[in-house]
C-alpha cells in the first residue's frame, strides 16, 4: 500500500493520516483555508483545504484521524497535497495513531535493550544509581521508549529520542579509545541523560508540541531538575563532583554559550566538549538524512544547516 511521500505529482490520494500541525488562514478573496501537515509512517506532506467551513474547523484538529481525497501538487520545488474532500476517521475505519506515525527504523525493544547494556557497562555507582532510578520510573520509562527528540529538526520520529542516545553511546564508544582525558561512566551518562528534559519540554509522542514548562523552562534545565530529584530521593549529596560534572555536561551540551543556542555555561571539561560535537554530529547527520531522503530536485535547503545542500554525492 502506498505510503503519503510514495506519490508523485498529478497523482490522486485517497489515504488515512494523521493531523501534526494545523493552521487557519484567510486567502485574497476573504475566505478562509487551513494549511495543515499531514503525516504516516512515511513521514509528512503540507496540505492545503481551500473554503473551510465551520464544521470542519471544529472537528479537523491536531491528533485527529482523518481520510482524505486529494491530489499531489508541486509548490516551489516540494510536494504538498490539494484536499478536495476530508472527513474525520470512525471507528468503523479500524485505524490506530500507531499506524500513521513515522518512527525509528530500529525496533523499540531492540534500542531499550542496547541502552540498558551501556546502563550495564557504567563502574561509577553514583552514576548508576541515578540513571537506573530514572529509567526505572514507570512514566519516564514510557516516555523514553517512545518520545521523538524534537519537533522539527532531528530524530523527530516515534522512538526517535532513544535511537539518538543509542546512536550517541555507540559514536562514545568508538571515540573513546583516542581520548584518554574523557571520562568514559561520565560521557556515557551525559549521552544518556543529556536531553532527558524533553521528555517534559514535549507534550507527547504522536503529535508533540511544547510544554508550558518547556517554553518558559526549557530541556536543558529541566533535565538537571530531574537529575536533582534523583540525588535527592537517593540520599546523594548535590555536591558530589561526579553528579557536578553530570549537570555541567548536561547545561552546556548546546556549545559555547556566546553562539546563542541556549546552553547554560560553556563546556569546561574534556568530556562536555567532546560530547557537544558528538551530539552535533549525530543530530546532523540525522537531519541531513532525512532531507537527502525527501528531496526531489538536485540542490534543496537543509534546515539544521541553514543552507542548500547537494544530492549529487
Amino acid at each position: 500500500m502506498k505510503q503519503l511521500n510514495d506519490y508523485a505529482e498529478g497523482e490522486r490520494v485517497i489515504t488515512f493520516c494523521l493531523v501534526k500541525q494545523r493552521e487557519l488562514a484567510t486567502a485574497s478573496n476573504q475566505k478562509e483555508y487551513f494549511n495543515l501537515e499531514l503525516a504516516d509512517q512515511s513521514g509528512t506532506l503540507p496540505a492545503k483545504v481551500w473554503d473551510v467551513t465551520e464544521e470542519l474547523k471544529e472537528i479537523i484538529q491536531v491528533k485527529a484521524i482523518v481520510k482524505i481525497d486529494a491530489t499531489v501538487q508541486m509548490y516551489r520545488g516540494k510536494k504538498q497535497l490539494v484536499i478536495q474532500r476530508i472527513r474525520l476517521a470512525s471507528a468503523s475505519d479500524e485505524v490506530g495513531h500507531e499506524s500513521l506515525v513515522q518512527a525509528s527504523p530500529v525496533p523499540q525493544d531492540e534500542l531499550w535493550a542496547s541502552l540498558q547494556g551501556y546502563v550495564g557497562k557504567l563502574k561509577s555507582q553514583t552514576l548508576r544509581q541515578v540513571i537506573e532510578h530514572l529509567l526505572g520510573e514507570p512514566d519516564l520509562q514510557d516516555r523514553l521508549r517512545s518520545f521523538p527528540a524534537g519537533v522539527k529538526m532531528h530524530h523527530n520520529y516515534y522512538s526517535g529520542l532513544m535511537e539518538h542516545i543509542v546512536s550517541l553511546l555507540t559514536l562514545a564508544d568508538r571515540i573513546l579509545p583516542l581520548y584518554p582525558q574523557v571520562d568514559r561512566d561520565s560521557l556515557y551518562a551525559t549521552c544518556i541523560l543529556h536531553d532527558i528534559g524533553k521528555l517534559y519540554e514535549l507534550s507527547d509522542a504522536i503529535a508533540p508540541e511544547y510544554s508550558t514548562p518547556g517554553q518558559l523552562i526549557g530541556h536543558l534545565v529541566m533535565g538537571v531538575e530531574l537529575v536533582s530529584d534523583a540525588c535527592r530521593a537517593l540520599g546523594i549529596s548535590p555536591q558530589d563532583s561526579e553528579i557536578l560534572h553530570l549537570k555541567h555536561c548536561i547545561l552546556s551540551h548546546h556549545g559555547d554559550v556566546d553562539l546563542g543556542y541556549g546552553s547554560a555555561v560553556s563546556g569546561k571539561t574534556p568530556t562536555a566538549v567532546l560530547f557537544h560535537y558528538l551530539d552535533q554530529i549525530d543530530s546532523k547527520m540525522n537531519a541531513l538524512g532525512q532531507t537527502l531522503t525527501q528531496m526531489e530536485e538536485e540542490w534543496d535547503y537543509a534546515p539544521v544547516l541553514r543552507r542548500r545542500v547537494w544530492r549529487g554525492y
